[in-house]
């Protein structure tokens, strides 16, 4: 199974999102949590391009966000992402 990094925040709506949709499927994640951490959110920006939470990676392959991760499992793709 490729490994999943998540970029959250304890109260976005998006991030519970996510990671409910992983969690539904049985997928273990490497959550990092960027709440009171501007070096970690700054991080974050500069390997994302983005300053929104999620921030969603499977491997190497920077995803996006929520909608991202729902658009992935909606058109099948996740599930051959996540085998590798």
């Amino acid at each position: 199974m490729t490994e999943i990094t998540l970029y959250s925040s304890n109260y976005c709506p998006f991030c519970i999102r996510a990671k409910q949709l992983l969690d539904g499927k049985g997928i273990s994640y490497n959550e990092i949590r960027v709440d009171g951490k501007p070096e970690v959110r700054a991080e974050m920006a500069r390997l994302a391009g983005r300053t929104s939470v999620p921030q969603i990676w499977i491997g190497d392959t920077h995803v996006g966000g929520c909608d991202d991760l729902i658009a992935l499992e909606r058109s099948g793709k996740l599930d051959t992402m996540l085998a590798g």
